[in-house]
C-alpha cells in the first residue's frame, strides 16, 4: 500500500503533496502550472520516471555502460471534459560509450509493456509510443 497526502495551501489553486512516510519529501502542485506542475505534468512525470527508472535496472542488469538518460514525455488530450491523456509519447535519449540501440530499446520495452507500474494503472485505451536516441 502507498499513502500520499494533499494540503491546499490557501493560495490559488497550489497545494503540496507527500507521502505519508516521515521523512517523505514534498512536492508542489498547482492547477494554475505557476508555483509548481500541475497535476497533469505530474501524471507525465510519473510515467516517464517510471519508465526511466526501469530502463535504468534493466541496462544495468544487462551490464550497458549507460552514461546517461533522458526521457521527454508528451500527452494529447480529450479536448472534452473529462480532459484525460489519450495517448502519451515518450522519447527516450542514452548516452554512454558504445550503447547497443537495440539494447536500450529492448529495456523500453520491456519497461513499457510489461514493468512500468504509472503506464499499467491508465486506462487501457491510452495509446503509448516510444523512441530510442542513442549518443
Amino acid at each position: 500500500m502507498r499513502s500520499v497526502s494533499l494540503e491546499w495551501t490557501g493560495e490559488g489553486l497550489r497545494f503540496t503533496g507527500k507521502g505519508v512516510e516521515p521523512g517523505s519529501p514534498s512536492v508542489s502542485i498547482d492547477g494554475d502550472n505557476v508555483g509548481g506542475a500541475s497535476p497533469m505534468q505530474h501524471l507525465l512525470l510519473a510515467a516517464a520516471s517510471c519508465a526511466a527508472i526501469d530502463v535504468v535496472l534493466i541496462l544495468q542488469k544487462m551490464r550497458v555502460a549507460l552514461a546517461g538518460l533522458s526521457v521527454t514525455a508528451t500527452g494529447r488530450r480529450r479536448e472534452e471534459p473529462p480532459r484525460r491523456f489519450e495517448a502519451i509519447d515518450l522519447r527516450f535519449a542514452a548516452t554512454g560509450k558504445e550503447v547497443d540501440p537495440g539494447r536500450v530499446e529492448r529495456a523500453v520495452a520491456l519497461s513499457v509493456e510489461k514493468y512500468c507500474s504509472v503506464l499499467h494503472s491508465l486506462a487501457a485505451d491510452i495509446a503509448v509510443t516510444t523512441s530510442v536516441d542513442v549518443h
